[in-house]
């Protein structure tokens, strides 16, 4: 026997779930967070510049992620913040060096630099390269990126060094390091 429910009963039913159903994708429209435009990485508070996006880490190496997306090309770079702690990750000249082998040429064709400079009370060495990055996590399979470019800064502190390293397409990161430079000054004033 097959029962038919009522009109009444089965629109209050539907108007109910139609009810959760707003008020549950209101709920989720408030909880879901608004990109920081500033953040903390030890002791410094860094300004993220407006145009470049924020990124939801899946790394806890990673203390901070930002995106550089190119309109035109859709070509985009990555911003990662490091910071170890006190006494970690080996001195400044170690990972500067570390840095140009992620680059399949010799150090001496890949334009690589570095520059010491002081910003307030912090010493901040500025890494720059360009050539072939080898992309992926150390010891494991490195994907090899052509005509790709690293600005880098690492920033000396009591608490322990913060690294901060963009890669990406050459031409994106050569037009992205005035930014890349404020952000890293704007948080050591």
């Amino acid at each position: 026997m097959v029962r038919f429910i009522p009109y009444q009963t089965s629109m209050k039913t539907v108007s109910r779930l139609g009810c959760v159903a707003i008020l549950s994708f209101a709920l989720n429209s408030l909880w879901a967070a608004e990109p920081p435009a500033t953040f903390k990485v030890s002791e410094f508070t860094f300004t993220r510049p407006a145009s470049w996006e924020w990124v939801e880490s899946a790394s806890p190496m990673r203390k901070a992620e930002l995106k550089v997306l190119d309109a035109t090309t859709k070509a985009k770079a990555e911003v990662v913040f490091y910071h170890f702690g006190a006494g970690s990750a080996g001195g400044t000249q170690a990972n500067v060096e570390r840095w140009f082998r992620q680059f399949e040429e010799p150090p001496d064709r890949i334009k690589a630099k570095s520059e010491d400079v002081t910003i307030g009370k912090h010493k901040v060495t500025y890494v720059s390269a360009e050539g072939t990055y080898k992309s992926g996590m150390p010891g494991g399979p490195q994907t090899p990126m052509p005509n790709y470019a690293l600005m880098g800064a690492i920033i000396e502190s009591g608490e322990g060094s913060v690294f901060v390293k963009m890669t990406g397409p050459k031409e994106l990161t050569r037009s992205a390091a005035a930014d890349f430079k404020k952000m890293v000054e704007g948080a050591l004033k």
